[in-house]
């Protein structure tokens, strides 16, 4: 467990996506985000034409789908709150930094910072409770990078993946508890808990996303205490032509259109509302369910500030282990990041 020195200074930084702040910086969003080797793994020249072509083409549509929710992403708010609160748990001696891997706050501005405060020490935290290369691999890689170019020398390690931290999963049993009560009175509800998809190329080659995101839907499905709970896990925003991870979650309300039952999704892998829940499944995935004759839709929020998802956070930076319990990398017989991992 790591503990603090009388008058220590530790610098929890909160790893996250980002998002555009305006309909003018959604474009430079996407080439920072398709520019980063970790989603298209290309040499530097070729993958930065790529994202010029991708992020120009894609731009007007992801401007319409952002009009949606007020022309900017609500996520650097979110996490904002997030650190503040957690912050306030962890109390003297912690200060909660945010770093944003597509846009402001940048990591080299939160590199900055934390120097400016002299931390004496350093706890990267991801808000990605499961482990990808794509996500908080990412984050880190950026950090390391940033950290030698800044010449930021203090201890640091990386708390990589918690997804059956027992705090969480109770904010996520505790979520579909009560998506459940509001459903149940169209029939017997389906849980369907939706998470961002990967190519299964990356899982191929060893990435341990897929599998930390069923051991938190299994931990989740138990700790409702919901006997005969019916729930199906399934997955969203896939793009292109390559083959991604299943079941898609059309496929899944497709299957309770069939089975006329009503169903409860619940973010399992998102832990800040932001376009995918607030466009994607609030919008389009409802329009799709009424149109499937689903007889009740019900999204729970994404964990946010939930106090049960806050106490997690604090234990997990806290203690590295405290966040793998039967789940995480460690009990794969593998490390997240080949040995970088300290969980």
């Amino acid at each position: 467990m790591m503990t603090d020195a009388a008058g220590s200074r530790t610098a929890v930084v909160l790893f996250n996506l980002g998002g555009p702040d305006s309909p003018e910086a959604v474009e430079p969003f996407l080439f920072n985000l398709f520019n980063d080797r970790a989603i298209i793994d290309v040499p530097a020249p070729l993958r930065w034409l790529i994202a010029k072509m991708i992020s120009k083409r894609r731009a007007p549509a992801a401007r319409d789908i952002y009009a949606n929710i007020g022309g900017r992403s609500p996520l650097v708010a979110q996490t904002e709150a997030q650190a503040r609160e957690l912050e306030n748990l962890l109390g003297p001696g912690y200060r909660c930094f945010i770093a944003m891997r597509y846009w402001h706050p940048f990591t080299s501005e939160t590199v900055e910072s934390v120097k400016a405060w002299k931390a004496d020490q350093v706890v990267l935290l991801p808000l990605y409770p499961q482990f990808s290369m794509t996500t908080a691999g990412s984050s880190l890689k950026e950090w390391q990078s940033q950290a030698k170019r800044l010449r930021l020398r203090i201890p640091s390690r990386l708390s990589c993946c918690y997804p059956t931290q027992r705090y969480m999963v109770e904010a996520l049993a505790d979520l579909v508890r009560l998506g459940y009560d509001e459903a149940k009175d169209k029939g017997k509800p389906r849980i369907l808990f939706s998470a961002h998809s990967l190519p299964k190329k990356m899982i191929d080659n060893g990435d341990p996303y897929q599998v930390q995101v069923e051991q938190t839907t299994k931990a989740v499905a138990k700790a409702t205490g919901i006997p005969d709970l019916d729930w199906a896990l399934c997955y969203q925003s896939r793009v292109g032509s390559m083959e991604w991870i299943g079941p898609s979650i059309q496929s899944e309300l497709e299957r309770a259109g069939k089975d006329q039952v009503p169903v409860v999704v619940v973010p399992v892998a998102f832990v800040s509302e932001h376009s995918e829940t607030l466009v994607e499944l609030d919008i389009e995935y409802r329009q799709e369910a009424e149109t499937l004759g689903i007889p009740g839709y019900i999204r729970v929020p994404a964990l946010g500030c939930h106090p049960f998802f806050i106490k997690a956070l604090a234990e997990v930076v806290r203690d590295p282990k405290a966040g793998s319990g039967e789940g995480g990398c460690s009990s794969l017989g593998q490390t997240c990041l080949g040995g970088g991992c300290q969980c």
